[in-house]
C-alpha cells in the first residue's frame, strides 16, 4: 500500500493510497462494515463515492465528513482518495463569507479611490479596507480552530476507513 498525504495546514486534507483490491472488492467491504450492527457512523454510498459522517448524538458545528472516492486502476488494483472537511452547509456558509467579504473589500477599495479623487471624506472606506482583511484572518483561524475541535472525531473516521481497507475479503 502506498500512500500520500498533503500537509497539515490544509483546512480541508486529503489523502490517496492504492490498494491491490478492486474498486468494487473495496465498496462491498464498506457497505458491509457500515451496515454492521455495532457500526456507528452514517453514510451514502454511491457508485465510486463514499460520505462516512460522524453519529448523530456526537455531531456538533465542527464535525468532520470523510469523503473518500474509489477510482478503478486495472481490474485488481484501486486508488482510495480521501478529503476530510467540515458538512456542506459549513462549507457554503463560510464560502459565501469569504465572497461576501472579497466583494466588500473591493467595493470598498473603489469608494475609498473615488472619495479620495474627489477630496470627499473617505475615513470610513478606508477603515472597512483595513479591518475587512483582518476579519478574513479572523474567519482564517476560526477555521484553523474548527478544525482543531474535530480533530478526534477526523482520526476516528480515518481510523475506521483503515480498518475496513485492512480487513480480510
Amino acid at each position: 500500500m502506498n500512500t500520500e498525504k498533503n500537509k497539515d495546514i490544509y483546512l480541508r486534507p486529503r489523502f490517496k493510497m492504492d490498494y491491490n483490491l478492486s474498486q468494487q472488492k473495496i465498496i462491498t467491504k464498506f457497505k458491509e462494515n457500515l451496515r454492521h450492527k455495532n457500526c456507528k457512523y452514517c453514510s451514502k454510498i454511491a457508485d465510486g463515492h463514499i460520505v462516512i459522517d460522524v453519529p448523530k448524538n456526537e455531531d456538533h458545528f465542527w464535525s468532520p465528513q470523510l469523503n473518500i472516492e474509489i477510482v478503478e486502476g486495472t481490474k485488481e488494483s484501486s486508488i482510495v482518495k480521501g478529503l476530510f472537511g467540515p458538512k456542506p452547509q459549513v462549507w457554503t456558509l463560510f464560502m459565501f463569507i469569504h465572497f461576501v467579504m472579497a466583494f466588500a473589500f473591493i467595493a470598498f477599495s473603489i469608494m475609498a479611490y473615488v472619495q479620495w479623487t474627489l477630496k470627499a471624506n473617505n475615513s470610513f472606506a478606508l477603515w472597512m479596507v483595513y479591518l475587512l482583511p483582518i476579519l478574513w484572518i479572523i474567519m482564517y483561524f476560526l477555521g484553523r480552530l474548527g478544525k482543531k475541535r474535530g480533530h478526534r472525531q477526523m482520526d476516528e473516521l480515518f481510523n475506521f476507513m483503515m480498518k475496513t481497507l485492512e480487513e480480510k475479503y
